[in-house]
């Protein structure tokens, strides 16, 4: 079974829910997974049909997986909603529907809590929040951090914004697939909280990516110098686990450049509301839009070496 990863997880007990997950890619995929396993009974929506159905395949050995055509389906009874899919616009559709009516927010029952793991806009957080509200529903932005890996081994880490009963009453199953689930503040504090933690992967790849290549250049044997100074104050998370793939110059992997520039633009929108200024990050997304032109839009975050080369 891939979704576990190398190292199957240790699950706390929790009780058992009933739980719908919608959207089934590389990180909801395996955070569904990871309900199942739980022991909750999971109801999984995906906009192509046959990755639905590959997914119930997977856990059938589960408590009665589904499958569901619509958002609206998928959410009938459930106690909580699990959601990760692309864009502030892909999270509009699954909510509200393309017609009144027909999205999640329709289906479900007075008092579930939607749980939105997208990387999307405070603003867009804050407005669902608010379009749940009125409908006797409750809302938490609750983005991610630990990629495809996180995801798939159970370990991320979830920021998240919202009303603390609320919070609190999705905690325990959400960490099934998480090693830390935090509440940051009021709607919005989980994406904002989300820019924070991209603006500093940006300017650290960045400089790890400069590092690596100044050292290439300079004849060091690079593997054995990270294993040196990753012992010391330059050790961080993107040097522990890219420092050696930029070496061998391997990027078929993680989290791609195309989300990394989404993520990065719905950052300057935000620090220009703000007047916050951060010039490291706007020019990091511009190489981002390099490595796009050479062909690396599916590339993970740390090619950013590649234009050094």
């Amino acid at each position: 079974m891939t979704t576990p990863g190398t190292h199957p997880k240790t699950y706390e007990p929790a009780p058992s829910r009933k739980v719908a997950f919608l959207g089934l890619g590389v990180m909801g995929y395996p955070m569904a997974g990871h309900l199942a396993l739980a022991g909750h009974r999971v109801t999984v929506y995906n906009r192509t049909t046959t990755k639905s159905i590959a997914w119930c395949a997977e856990f059938a050995g589960t408590s009665s997986p589904k499958h569901a055509a619509t958002p609206r389906e998928a959410v009938h009874g459930a106690d909580i909603v699990f959601c990760c899919v692309g864009n502030d616009d892909d999270l509009r559709s699954v909510t509200l529907g393309k017609t009144l009516g027909d999205g999640a927010f329709a289906g479900m029952k007075p008092g579930t809590v939607f749980v939105d793991h997208t990387t999307t806009s405070a603003n867009v957080a804050r407005e669902l929040y608010a379009t749940a509200k009125i409908g006797k529903l409750r809302f938490v932005d609750a983005p991610v951090s630990g990629g495809q890996a996180g995801a798939q081994n159970g370990l991320l880490t979830v920021m998240c914004g919202g009303d603390a009963a609320a919070f609190e009453s999705v905690k325990p199953a959400g960490m099934a697939f998480s090693k830390a689930f935090t509440l940051m503040g009021a709607s919005g504090a989980g994406q904002l909280t989300k820019m924070v933690n991209q603006i500093c992967i940006a300017g650290l790849l960045q400089g790890l990516s400069e590092a690596v290549a100044f050292g290439q250049k300079a004849g060091l044997d690079m593997n054995q110098v990270l294993d040196v100074i990753g012992k010391g104050a330059a050790q961080s998370w993107q040097l522990d686990n890219r420092g050696k793939t930029m070496v061998a110059d391997k990027f078929d992997f993680g989290f791609a450049v195309d989300w990394m520039r989404k993520d990065l633009g719905l950052v300057l929108d935000e620090a220009s509301t703000h007047g916050a200024r951060l010039p490291v990050t706007a020019l990091v997304d511009q190489f981002y839009g390099d490595v796009q032109a050479m062909g690396g839009q599916r590339w993970d975050t740390s090619s950013l070496i590649r234009r050094l080369k």
